[in-house]
């Protein structure tokens, strides 16, 4: 094997020695000395052309496809590879080459079957997921994006402005508030309950958000059952708990009936049994209220007359102008749920001056929103806060928001709520005009 600078320098010696020995010649043959060595070196010259050329021809094409074979590489093309068949540094390189481009083919590869085995898990995903770019445009949409936002047609490519209307609007609505949160809205006799989540992140340094939708309805069917398994518990418990002593004092005041002189005995235990009783009612109520809850009697309600029977109950804050146009909805309903929201708004820890009332009203329907500053919710809480008998307080029952979703559900509206950037919560509830107005 000859290096490059070694054939170099063969072909050089060569030329210097035909250089040297012709002027020797034509001395020999009687011609002049400045002439030979002129002549010689003329000589000397056009052989160490024609002998580097076949040398410098082969170099240079070997450099040619080299050249070519990196303009593949930055094209994104390493299926080309070097058939240079050489002994020097030129055969190392491209020896080189074609290892580098057999890695690439292989890692390609790899990386084309990780992206179809994420992209199938992706659109089998029963989860919606859009992806939108700074400008708005939808760049990827799975099967289920595509289902629920544009009854399964391609979406990608649209703005994310021509693919809302086409979605129910309380989808529609949530996606432009680019906020989390937990929503519901009714699709012909069906009613869903999805969880929609944002992620802001910057991909090809431009800005992306990332919208993931996920239906809750079978998951809120499954967990309402295993909730109505611990209310039966909780209530089997809460009887045993009063009416045991309930019992035993019955039995001792029957005792007690029967001996003189034990009024006051007497007395003592009829107030424990009275007491056990008043509990045991207060305890039932409760669960009276939100399973007899009745259809809603809905009339014209002024929102004056509204904000001002809800002021001395609990304070709050009124943000904005009330609607011009009167609410329709039933007072007393409407009330019981605001006031549940603004004791949850007080039990998470926020003042009277920070727990909001904003009403609005617009062609599809009126919508009364609760601004607190409270501890908000957990991502976890956030999911299952609708739930009849959920709730994270030590001695709550987890009827208030329960009791605000069946309200507004009679009234054939839908409530979202979601934690608020600083703190605190925002719940919703929207209320639609009647038919026939």
């Amino acid at each position: 094997m000859f290096s490059l600078e070694g054939r170099i320098l063969g072909i050089s010696l060569l030329a210097v020695a035909v250089g040297v020995s012709i002027p020797f010649a034509l001395l020999y043959v009687g011609i002049g000395m400045e002439l030979a060595w002129a002549g010689g070196l003329l000589l000397a010259l056009a052989s160490l052309l024609v002998m580097m050329r076949p040398f410098t021809g082969k170099i240079i094409r070997a450099l040619q496809a080299l050249e070519s074979g990196l303009l593949n590489f930055r094209d994104g093309d390493f299926s080309i590879s070097l058939a240079i068949n050489r002994n020097d540094q030129l055969g190392d390189l491209a020896r080189l080459y074609n290892e580098v481009g057999e890695i690439l083919r292989r890692e390609r590869a790899h990386i084309y079957q990780r992206e179809l085995l994420l992209d199938t898990v992706i659109q089998s995903s029963p989860q919606a997921l859009l992806l939108v770019d700074q400008g708005q445009h939808i760049i990827y949409a799975n099967t289920s994006a595509r289902q629920l936002l544009n009854r399964g047609k391609p979406i990608q490519g649209f703005k994310l402005e021509q693919i809302l209307p086409r979605c129910p609007p309380e989808l529609a609505e949530a996606i432009e508030k680019q906020e989390d949160g937990l929503f519901s809205y009714s699709d012909g006799d069906t009613s869903h309950t999805q969880h929609i989540g944002n992620n802001t992140f910057v991909l090809n340094a431009q800005k992306h958000r990332l919208i993931v939708i996920r239906e809750m309805t079978r998951e809120l069917t499954r967990a309402e059952v295993q909730v109505w398994k611990k209310v039966i518990r909780l209530i089997s418990h809460e009887l045993n708990n009063s009416l045991a002593p309930i019992s035993s004092m019955a039995h001792s005041g029957k005792l007690l009936a029967q001996q003189p002189n034990k009024a006051e005995a007497l007395e003592k235990v009829f107030d424990i049994i009275a007491e056990r009783c008043r509990h045991l009612t207060e305890f039932t109520q409760g669960y009276a209220r939100f399973a007899k809850l009745p259809a809603p009697s809905c009339e014209t309600v002024h929102w004056r007359q509204l904000t001002d029977r809800l002021a001395p109950l609990h304070q709050f804050t009124l943000r904005g102008e009330l609607p011009a146009r009167p609410g329709y909805f039933d007072p007393v309903q409407i009330e019981q749920a605001l006031l549940n929201l603004f004791k949850n708004a007080a039990e998470a820890g926020s003042d009277s001056a920070h727990t909001e009332l904003q009403i609005t009203a617009d062609v599809r329907g009126q919508e009364i929103i609760v601004r607190d500053r409270g501890c908000g919710m957990s991502e976890k809480v956030l999911q299952q806060a609708l739930l009849p008998f959920y709730s994270t307080k030590p001695q709550g029952v987890g009827l208030g928001l329960a009791l605000c979703r069946e309200i507004v559900d009679a009234h054939d509206g839908h409530i979202q709520l979601h934690n608020r950037p600083g703190g605190g919560l925002q719940i919703s509830l929207w209320l639609p005009w009647p038919k026939n107005g």
